[in-house]
């Protein structure tokens, strides 16, 4: 519980940041996005990036171009304003492109105890505005390939998968298997676990398969999963032990096969992989599998894990209807 001087003092710190970030927003001149016709290309500039990405080449050449302005050394004759300049010019170009100024990369975080009050609502200023000129290229691109793109898509969802996957933000589900918009229905959460008493799943999955009537549901997982490797950690996570306790007790139902591993590494990726197909099999044990299953053949459930070495899924092979089989000795719910 915050004390109302505390509150005070951070109502106080948010309002001045606030009132400084939008002093500094409104001295910024915005990056125009130019027009986009029939003929605009969209070539990507990497095979790594997809095709889908906000990043497509008239982006990039368009910030590339104003950040290069942007990172211009400031005028000799202004020797009060170089730092300033050079950091803010340093936000503005690295925050887009690699070294080399071509390819879009994940920004990297400044130092943040060497930079100044207004440094810093510039870079949270940037950060934000970042998503929405994103946005609107990524709109003009999609618009650019197929002008009835948004109509249909505001016609209604008609998935064939819904997605239970981590909340990494490396392993975003629609550009690492490909698909579109409307493609998947998806839910996201540490370390992608599927509890029974977790309401926000349980309604996920209810809603997929009774009302979208999903055919395919994949629960992925990824090596290096963060929550899984905090789960093998003797420490108290504090409000995360409940969580956390769920890829525990996964440990536990299979201690002697991850025990009998000698190398950490592969003990750890072991377990994401034991921890994927436990959850599968909690997705088989709802009631609204079952009975969508027995009256349909469908949804079919998956196991998959990502791996971030070579960028591909992994298909544990779940048997779904072997799995189904032994749950409902206990678990059926079809009645």
């Amino acid at each position: 519980m915050f004390r109302s001087g505390s509150t005070r003092v951070g109502l106080t710190a948010v309002s001045n940041l606030s009132r400084a970030s939008a002093s500094v927003q409104a001295q910024a001149p915005r990056l125009p996005l130019p027009p986009v016709s029939p003929q605009t290309s969209f070539a990507r500039p990497s095979t790594l990036i997809s095709s889908r990405s906000p990043f497509s080449t008239r982006f990039v050449r368009t910030i590339s171009s104003t950040s290069t302005r942007a990172a211009a050394p400031p005028d000799s004759s202004d020797a009060s304003s170089s730092s300033s300049s050079s950091n803010s010019s340093n936000l503005n170009s690295s925050f887009y492109f690699s070294s080399n100024g071509t390819h879009p990369r994940r920004p990297t975080a400044p130092d943040w105890h060497s930079m100044a009050e207004q440094e810093i609502s510039k870079y949270l200023c940037q950060t934000h505005d970042r998503v929405f000129d994103c946005n609107r290229a990524w709109a003009a691109e999609q618009t650019a390939k197929d002008p009835n793109f948004f109509k249909h898509l505001a016609e209604g969802q008609n998935p064939e998968y819904l997605w239970i996957g981590c909340s990494d933000s490396r392993i975003p589900a629609e550009q690492i298997t490909g698909l579109q918009a409307g493609d998947a229905f998806v839910h996201r959460n540490i370390a992608n676990l599927v509890c029974n008493t977790d309401l926000n799943v349980m309604s996920v999955i209810t809603y997929a398969v009774q009302h979208l009537q999903v055919k395919h549901i994949v629960v992925c997982g990824h090596y290096g999963c963060g929550g899984v490797k905090a789960a093998m950690t003797p420490k108290d996570m504090g409000l995360l032990n409940p969580w956390l306790r769920n890829i525990r007790d996964v440990y536990r139902l299979h201690e002697k096969e991850l025990d009998s591993i000698a190398d950490e590494d592969a003990r750890y990726n072991r377990l994401v992989e034991l921890n994927v197909l436990e959850q599968c099999r909690n997705v088989i044990k709802t009631a609204s599998v079952q009975q969508s299953y027995a009256e349909n053949k469908f949804p079919i459930v998956h196991g998959w894990v990502f791996g971030f070495h070579d960028g591909l899924l992994k298909d544990l092979k779940f048997d779904h209807q072997k799995v189904l089989k032994d749950i409902q000795k206990v678990y059926n719910l079809t009645g």
